[in-house]
């Protein structure tokens, strides 16, 4: 039968809870609806002897909470509903048992066996690579079919034969619709970040894409969030999951450091410059793609090793770039909300806010790309006096109290929190908000050019065509 939602309140045995923001409250951990007890390692868990070596050869071997509560009724073939958020080991949480149960059967052509759908490109490829090593071992094909790259060359996998497909919605519509793919067959479905892929507007897509998997099949559903838009997943797609709750959206507030940097508009680039050239890594948000680009070119030439990350980047370039930022290779990842949700990256200790993130949800996503899996981190946000009221509303909602200081560039105490220091170059950094006048709190929104100001440059720019035409 379909899952039923259940009157507001804490979640009782066997219904699924209702919620209505990120901050929702449920216990931690706990499945709400009978199921297996939670699996106190892997080696109780009975799965295949070749698999436990290998992930003890990755230094998998103790299971994570989300790990122990949904392993051991995904290995029995229950739908699980699990909230957990990004950092959590969710990966692990549907991937071992996804694979597990698909090993020793081979899928037709253009007929794979298991779906993981995921909102973005970046967390579609991070997730086969997660899974590729134990994929290996377990003799079980894998396919990431992710938009940005060639499709013939994914058509061909897909022909040939795949047990498990990692796709974002639009790009396995198209290969549906292209009849290079059929999930007919398809017997475990995951959807990873369901919460996301419904804020993108992908819900009808991912609706569609489940009516045409197996109804007798299985599906595993995880989100940091279980707002309306899953409910309606849930009810239509799920057969009496097993709901685990393992942690709040929040849940990461307790291993983060949060504050707030109010700082004067004309001082806040000049602010953001002096962290990005700090010791160490650091990945920068801001709200456009021009503005982005625009503060990256800035770091630059600052000296800052500082790379862009957007959807106006093509794929191979985002890969390349996000491989970059891993290896330490460039030290500042400046992005969009592109990298708030499903990247992860190893021992990243410090996550700024260039520009205030619009609502809580996205504030404790970008802040999830630190703090993962148990780290420390650090989220700071830039706040200038007109943004103060929504900020301030906005951790209200998101349940974080930061620390709240006044700073300026050059100051001790912005070194103390961000490890902030003047860039390597030096005589770009200064003069405040320079390369940004007039732009106002989003860098690469141009600034209305006064009447004035365009008479000099009209004239100025007849000058030098005189001086071209006399040097002829």
């Amino acid at each position: 039968m379909n899952a039923q939602l259940p009157e507001p309140g804490l979640p009782q045995a066997g219904r699924l809870p209702r919620t209505t923001g990120p901050n929702d409250d449920l216990s931690t951990p706990q499945a709400v609806s009978p199921g297996l007890p939670p699996a106190a390692s892997f080696d109780a868990l009975g799965l295949p002897p070749a698999l436990l070596e290998t992930m003890t050869g990755l230094g998998v071997t103790e299971p994570f909470p989300v790990q122990a509560a949904t392993l051991p009724n995904a290995l029995a073939g229950r739908d699980v509903l699990g909230r957990a958020r990004t950092g959590s080991g969710k990966t692990l949480a549907f991937g071992l048992a996804l694979l597990a149960r698909t090993a020793g059967v081979r899928a037709e052509a253009k007929r794979p066996l298991a779906l993981v759908l995921v909102p973005t490109r970046e967390l579609a490829q991070q997730v086969g690579e997660a899974l590729a090593p134990y994929a290996q071992t377990l003799n079980v094909r894998l396919a990431t079919v992710v938009g940005g790259l060639s499709i013939n060359r994914q058509q061909a996998q897909l022909r040939a034969g795949v047990e498990v497909v990692i796709a974002t919605p639009g790009r396995l519509t198209d290969l549906v619709s292209r009849r290079d793919c059929h999930l007919n067959q398809v017997r475990i479905t995951v959807l990873d970040e369901a919460d996301q892929m419904c804020d993108l507007g992908f819900l009808p897509q991912v609706s569609d894409l489940m009516g045409q998997v197996r109804a007798d099949g299985q599906r595993l559903l995880f989100s940091a969030t279980l707002d309306r838009n899953v409910d309606q997943l849930v009810r239509d797609h799920l057969h009496d999951p097993v709901v685990v709750s393992v942690d709040r959206i929040a849940g990461s507030v307790a291993t983060m450091d949060h504050h707030v940097l109010n700082v004067h508009a004309a001082d806040k680039y000049a602010t953001a410059t002096e962290i990005a050239a700090r010791d160490g890594r650091v990945l920068m948000f801001l709200d456009t793609k021009a503005g982005v680009d625009q503060f990256t070119r800035h770091l630059r030439a600052a000296g800052v090793r500082a790379a862009a990350l957007h959807s106006g980047k093509s794929q191979p370039q985002r890969t390349h770039t996000l491989a970059r930022f891993k290896e330490g290779e460039i030290t500042v990842l400046v992005a969009t909300n592109v990298a708030a949700r499903g990247i992860h990256i190893e021992a990243l200790d410090l996550v700024v806010n260039v520009d205030p993130p619009a609502d809580a949800k996205d504030y404790l996503h970008r802040g999830g790309r630190t703090a993962r899996a148990g780290e420390s981190g650090r989220v700071v946000t830039l706040v200038t006096p007109d943004q103060r009221r929504d900020v301030n509303r906005m951790m209200s909602e998101a349940g974080v109290r930061p620390t709240v200081t006044q700073v300026r560039s050059g100051e001790e105490k912005l070194s103390a929190i961000t490890g902030a220091k003047r860039p390597p170059a030096g005589t770009k950094s200064g003069g405040g908000n320079a390369p940004f006048r007039g732009i106002g709190t989003r860098p690469g929104r141009p600034a209305k050019e006064s009447r004035k100001a365009a008479e000099a440059r009209k004239a100025a720019e007849a000058r030098a065509a005189a001086r071209v035409r006399k040097s002829r």
